[in-house]
């Protein structure tokens, strides 16, 4: 059996397993209580396997309010309780993430003055906090007691206390933010002992008390670095039963849970050495997308880590441990890091989910997908790209004949968009495992194979059912059809090879501001090609702001070379040059471009659909509008789900 699925003690507690699911943001719950939907997401987890689970962090304060939908755990109560019930035959370790968000919250919620060890106003809010006396101070560690207290009495076996990216003890025990000239500032972990103490008078030696702790903010010129963190670790272990290595920082914050352009668990060599710290005071936890079930064992193996926090997998497939357990582990759905959809600290409040799992974060509204064999014809989908071999796969898995019909040489679609560029190749993660899917199941694959109208009501008249997931098309004329210079389409350019591209400058023109344009212009930059990028936006990839890789991006488009034409449009082009338009002052500027690659929306390839004039042929993906992999996705398998008769 797998190390990752063995039992492992913490406290006086047993954990069926030493994978973690951590603590995240969800926006799941009513106003700043956990619900139901919360319930689900843990409980689908637990029968998974998970060890440990660690709920959503709450505000141990009122006034501590830093999104909107943040838990109050005054609030959790009842949630918790819920959860304990519904975890208890599973044997899932239960834990309550409770913090203090501190100078990094927000007072738009709260409409409160925000609390700190030190005036330093955040570098991202630019918001002034005030600064702490001890009449504050004693209050926040008595809440941290009275929160932990209410957490233990709802039948958790513990609690995390943040010290983490967004945590008021992290703050304390930093130069960055901590300024203080009284015993604060003299001792930096005194706030964070003295709130650990109080938690575990208020829990007893019964329960858990675990933290998460930062342990180097990447800023070594006043911050907590690694040999700072190794000497509090040795404090702080003796009064823990669990200790979490992470890293991160108010100049780093996209540290703590990076994308795809960072390499998978690059916190392996820092865990290690904290372990070493810690000694064996207290089990340590790698965290940090850690995605691969073969790096969490092997890192448990060489002595790394006692167990590895696994969020976003789990996120990805809540069944991730039981396919490990069984020796299966290949058939989880992998996660490409590219926090589309689970980064969620977003004010517009978006649920967390899954760019390749739709049913996360939607448990009590989605359906258990059906694995019975359902009696019914045998289906068509034409296109294979993620929207039909998510279609496919659906249906073969609820015992259907399904056949894949799709016209160039290889499954992918649109997809093969993002995966490129630079540390973009997970991308493709999904569409290789929606492939090796649909083969496990007996979906048959027929490639290059174009279908037409007439061979569609032919197959229709034999009892087959129609799928259509034909994908998109290149928008016409919009640079007028021009010769000189050479018009590339996005989805084209990627499929070529760029020595055989034509020499010269090249101009990527990104009307949309996502991550395609500036792929692409990265990508082009690397194979030595001269790159503009022209947005009408204010900077480079707007829309990156969602998955927090948006002034990273930016940084690698500078580092690159690449040229940033910004707040413009392409107005004309001709005679070896692009004309563009400043949109805020009208101002022209003409740019030399041999070749341009067009990064705007593509039309929907709906020829068929319109040719065989039925409306009830169900279509999914880029052939209804442009969409981005989630929403084919889920559009897929509601197509299949509609098949099967089975309602949403």
């Amino acid at each position: 059996m797998s190390v990752l699925a063995e039992p492992v003690q913490i406290g006086r507690f047993i954990a069926p397993s030493r994978l973690v699911f951590g603590p995240h943001e969800t926006n799941l719950g009513y106003g700043r209580a956990m619900s139901e939907r919360h319930l689900a997401y843990y409980v689908e987890r637990s029968v998974g396997g998970a060890g440990v689970i660690i709920t959503e962090t709450a505000s141990v304060t009122d006034n501590d309010w830093p999104y909107e939908r943040a838990p109050l755990a005054r609030l959790c109560i009842p949630l918790w309780s819920q959860l304990v019930e519904a975890c208890r035959t599973q044997g899932t370790v239960l834990l309550a993430g409770l913090g203090h968000a501190g100078g990094q919250g927000s007072s738009a919620y709260s409409q409160e003055v925000m609390w700190a060890p030190s005036r330093v106003a955040d570098v991202v809010t630019r918001e002034p906090p005030a600064e702490l006396d001890q009449t504050g101070i004693d209050t926040i560690i008595r809440s941290f007691a009275t929160a932990a207290s209410g957490a233990v009495g709802a039948g958790l076996h513990g609690v995390e206390i943040d010290s983490g990216a967004w945590s008021l003890l992290r703050q304390f025990q930093s130069g960055l933010t901590n300024q203080r000239k009284d015993v604060y500032g003299d001792d930096k972990l005194l706030f964070t002992r003295q709130v650990l103490d109080a938690v575990r008078i208020a829990i007893g030696s019964g329960h858990i008390l675990a933290i998460r702790l930062s342990c180097d903010e990447l800023a070594p010129w006043a911050g907590i670095t690694p040999e700072h963190a190794a000497a509090a670790v040795k404090q702080l272990a003796p009064l823990v039963d669990l200790l979490t290595v992470v890293r991160a920082g108010p100049y780093s914050t996209d540290a703590y849970r990076p994308d795809l352009h960072t390499e998978p668990a690059p916190n392996i060599a820092l865990c290690a050495s904290m372990r070493e710290a810690a000694g064996s005071q207290a089990p340590v936890v790698l965290q940090g997308s850690v995605v691969d079930p073969a790096t969490a064992e092997s890192a448990i193996t060489d002595g790394t880590a006692d167990l590895a926090e696994m969020t976003r997998a789990q996120i990805a497939d809540a069944r991730l441990v039981a396919l490990v357990r069984a020796g299966i582990a290949e058939q989880a759905r992998p996660c490409l890091l590219c926090n589309q959809m689970c980064r969620v600290r977003d004010n517009r409040n978006p649920i967390v989910t899954c760019v390749g799992e739709p049913r996360s974060g939607h448990e009590t509204q989605d359906v258990v997908l059906p694995t019975d064999v359902s009696p019914g014809g045998p289906v068509l989908v034409v296109g294979g790209g993620p929207a039909g071999m998510e279609c496919a796969r659906v249906l073969a898995g609820a015992g259907r004949r399904v056949r894949i019909a799709e016209r160039s040489d290889r499954l992918g679609g649109a997809l093969l968009l993002a995966a490129v560029g630079t540390g973009r190749d997970r991308m493709k993660l999904i569409t290789d495992w929606l492939a090796a899917e649909c083969a496990r199941l007996g979906v048959e694959i027929s490639l290059s194979e174009e279908v037409s109208a007439e061979s569609l009501q032919t197959v229709r008249a034999n009892g087959w059912e129609v799928v259509l997931a034909t994908g998109s098309r290149l928008f016409p004329g919009r640079y007028s059809d021009a010769a000189d210079p050479a018009v590339i389409d996005s989805l084209a350019v990627v499929q070529s090879d760029p020595a055989t591209l034509a020499n010269g400058p090249v101009v990527v023109d990104d009307p949309i501001g996502d991550w395609v344009g500036v792929g692409i212009a990265e990508w082009l930059s690397a194979a030595g090609k001269a790159v503009t990028i022209v947005s009408p936006d204010p900077v480079a990839g707007t829309l990156l702001a969602r998955t927090g890789d948006l002034s990273a991006t930016n940084v690698r488009l500078q580092r690159a070379g690449v040229r940033r034409q910004l707040r413009s449009r392409v107005r004309s082009v001709g005679a070896g040059e692009v004309w563009v338009e400043d949109v805020w002052t009208g101002e022209k500027t003409a740019l030399p471009a041999a070749l341009i690659v067009d990064c705007g929306h593509r039309l929907p390839e709906d020829s068929l659909y319109r040719t065989l004039g039925d409306r009830r042929i169900l279509r999914a993906g880029d052939c209804v509008a442009p969409r981005t992999v989630h929403e084919a996705v889920l559009e897929g398998r509601r197509a299949a789900l509609s098949i099967l008769g089975v309602g949403l």
